[in-house]
């Protein structure tokens, strides 16, 4: 059996640790780069309080969360 004394051990095993930790956050960090498009039919100007927001329904009424005003968005 290898002998190995306990300031040791706990230094490996943090060492070890903090590798996958960081090789795990390089990993996830890479998948967030990826370019994200946005459908302009989805954003939303409020004709009211000029608040930006964005709907996932294709409607020709959106209400604003904001001030709850009615907006209408001519569809071309």
């Amino acid at each position: 059996m290898i002998k190995i004394d306990f300031s040791l051990a706990v230094a490996l095993y943090l060492i070890l640790f903090l590798s996958l930790l960081l090789i795990g956050w390089f990993l996830s960090g890479r998948q967030k780069d990826k370019d994200l498009s946005l459908d302009p039919r989805s954003i939303w100007f409020c004709s009211v309080c000029t608040y930006t927001y964005i709907t996932t329904r294709e409607e020709a009424i959106s209400v604003c969360p904001r001030c709850a005003s009615y907006n209408k968005k001519e569809l071309t």
